[in-house]
């Protein structure tokens, strides 16, 4: 027998926070508000009022599991409110704004959240999903010291609350968030994140091979707090004392370049289109971005001609990434600053996280390099049981069933190779969307580009083409001219149809069943 131990310390999310308020206190949280306006507080500061969020649930008659769901942006107020109600281990049910009031109901149904906190602007959204659900007591609201009809500002009861909730007094697998999942192939599932799992994700980030920040960084978190924990940002800031930069509501790209230069951004996070804005505002206004090093962008596939111009316009690098509300989000991320990345390539996977390539009957591939399967994944972020479902969402073997299809790489690098529902069938043989659609996009005057299956009454279905495009006339000659000899003839699409502007899902996702319903019909 070897006598010692060492000591039991709970991986529960109120510790971020906590090191940085005693370690960084001056570091600061800064969110951006209407025209040029900020709002800033300091880590020592923004610990305090957590404390006062957790001590104000507290006295509404909240409790370890309860649920408190946030209608909000990303901004002080959120950010105060996650870690308050996650410290006293009540769980944070993240509501999207971009969903409709019915959807937003539904998931709030499902949740019995009792207390919904939202942002102001958002409040008729919110009385609107929450109408009929005896669980809601109250809605509060969040950035404000004003209230409005049935619905009081929750700042001054912060301001009041007392300061003696202890925070962590719990198991580290105790529940701290639910998120459902964009729903952009199916029906939205709740996801049940874990103390444990988000710190071992944070832990993820801060590798030198992922997002690696350190106190001298400024990290802006455009992804949205309500979209799988905003990637980890606000976990991973506060972690290594990084001053942690929230847009608000407005993230256009006159709204992120003036934050990026009055507040020295140094690394951003967001989905693809976010830059495409920002790089067309300073195309069609001038000026530069100098501070900004690098942008982690997933979400959603990255043309690879969006990647080039986003580089030189932005002169920061991209480090593409992919991961799913499932995996707490993260699955694999680019090694920043590898000169053989390209933007098909979606990195390796960190420490914490594998990956397995099977047959559609989920048998491993003999050889996992080089070929293309199916995608499964398991690791200690990665989701055991749907929200309120009895069924394991993993094989006996606890490998999850991303539906995606991806091929690894001899250095082991992961491309998503497309997505299993969005297969097309055509005479009986199956058409992957994903290989057209990267192509295309690597046109220079295609901004973003979707191919979705039309029924026809020969074949089955047959592809057609939908582009975004800029930067002046191209043909349809010009948008197919790629594919000639890169895919088989009969992959070539039937039709090419041209879009103002690509429908976007809640999450920034090209949105396929908006297209299938608009384009997708004889």
């Amino acid at each position: 027998m070897i006598d010692g131990s060492m000591q039991s310390y709970r991986l529960t999310l109120d510790k971020f926070l906590s090191h940085a308020a005693k370690w960084h206190p001056d570091a600061e949280v800064v969110s951006g508000g209407e025209g040029a306006s900020v709002r800033r507080i300091s880590y020592a500061a923004l610990h305090d009022r957590a404390h006062g969020v957790s001590g104000a649930l507290r006295e509404l008659g909240i409790g370890r599991g309860d649920r408190v769901a946030t209608l909000a942006w990303n901004t002080q107020g959120h950010v105060e409110a996650w870690y308050g109600i996650m410290g006293m281990g009540a769980i944070c049910h993240t509501l999207n704004p971009r969903l409709t009031a019915a959807q937003i109901g539904a998931m709030l149904a499902q949740s019995e959240a009792r207390i919904l906190l939202a942002s102001a602007d958002l409040l008729p959204l919110a009385r609107e999903a929450s109408a009929n659900l005896p669980a809601l007591r109250r809605i509060l609201l969040l950035d404000t010291d004003a209230g409005e009809a049935g619905a009081d500002a929750f700042a001054p009861l912060v301001d009041a609350a007392p300061r003696g909730c202890e925070w962590g007094d719990f198991d580290e697998t105790t529940p701290s968030g639910l998120c459902f999942t964009s729903g952009s192939t199916g029906a939205p599932k709740g996801v049940t994140y874990t103390h444990r799992g988000c710190y071992l994700h944070t832990m993820r980030q801060l590798q030198a091979d992922v997002l690696g920040p350190t106190p001298r960084d400024a990290i802006l978190a455009v992804v949205p707090m309500f979209h799988a924990n905003a990637w980890g940002l606000p976990f991973a800031a506060p972690a290594v004392g990084a001053k942690l930069v929230l847009p608000g509501r407005h993230t256009d790209g006159a709204s992120l370049a003036r934050l990026i230069r009055s507040e020295g951004v140094t690394a951003a996070a967001g989905v693809p289109t976010v830059w495409l804005g920002l790089v067309e505002h300073l195309e069609a206004e001038g000026g530069e971005v100098p501070t900004l090093q690098r942008i982690l962008v997933g979400g959603s596939s990255m043309p690879p001609a969006l990647m080039e111009r986003i580089e030189t316009r932005l002169g920061a690098e991209v480090q593409t990434s992919w991961g799913m509300t499932e995996l707490s989000p993260l699955g694999t991320a680019a090694l920043p600053g590898d000169p053989q990345r390209k933007a098909s390539l979606s990195g390796r996977p960190a420490l914490g996280i594998d990956l397995l390539l099977t047959d559609a009957e989920g048998r491993a591939l003999p050889e996992q390099r080089g070929a293309e399967g199916h995608l499964r994944v398991r690791g200690g972020t990665v989701v055991e049981r749907y929200f309120g479902q009895s069924e394991p969402a993993t094989d006996a073997d606890g490998w999850f069933d991303t539906g995606d299809l991806a091929r690894i790489d001899s250095g082991g690098n992961l491309t998503i190779t497309g997505r299993a529902k969005d297969l097309i069938k055509s005479g009986g043989e199956w058409i992957n969307p994903a290989e057209i659609e990267a192509l295309v996009g690597a046109l220079p005057q295609v901004s973003l580009a979707a191919v979705i299956g039309r029924p026809d009454p020969k074949w089955g279905e047959r592809p057609i083409l939908l582009v975004e495009t800029h930067g002046g006339a191209v043909s349809d000659e010009d948008l197919l001219a790629p594919l000639a000899g890169r895919i088989a003839s009969w992959w070539m699409p039937d039709a090419v149809v041209r879009v103002d502007a690509m429908p976007l899902a809640a999450t920034g996702k090209i949105d396929k069943m908006q297209l299938r319903a608009e384009y997708g019909q004889v």
